[in-house]
C-alpha cells in the first residue's frame, strides 16, 4: 500500500507545472531553505513562498480527486450487484421481524 501511494504522490508531483515543481522538490525533498531556494532560481523568497503554498495546494487538490475516484471504484454499487444486497438486506431484515413476533 505504501508503494502505491508513493507512486501516486510522484505522479502528481510529476503533473505539477514546473516552477511549482521546481520550488516543492527543493523545499520538500532536498529540504532547502526559502533563502536557498530563492537564491537558486534567483527569484524574490516572496515567491518562493507562493510556489510551495501552490504547489501543495495543487498536490492536495490533485490528490483528492485521485482518492475519491479510486474509491468510488472500490465501493460502486450498481446494477444486479446492488439489487441483490438490497434484497438480502429487506429479506433478512423481513425475517428478524417474524421471528421476534409471539
Amino acid at each position: 500500500m505504501r508503494a502505491d501511494v508513493r507512486r501516486l504522490v510522484e505522479a502528481r508531483i510529476d503533473r505539477l507545472p514546473e516552477a511549482f515543481r521546481t520550488v516543492f522538490i527543493l523545499r520538500a525533498v532536498e529540504e532547502s531553505s526559502v533563502g536557498e531556494v530563492a537564491a537558486a532560481l534567483q527569484v524574490p523568497e516572496a515567491t518562493v513562498r507562493t510556489r510551495y503554498f501552490r504547489a501543495r495546494a495543487l498536490l492536495r487538490e490533485g490528490l483528492a480527486r485521485d482518492i475519491d475516484i479510486a474509491l468510488s471504484d472500490a465501493f460502486s454499487f450498481d446494477g444486479a450487484r446492488c439489487d441483490r444486497i438490497v434484497a438480502c438486506v429487506l429479506a433478512r431484515l423481513a425475517n428478524g421481524r417474524s421471528q421476534s413476533r409471539p
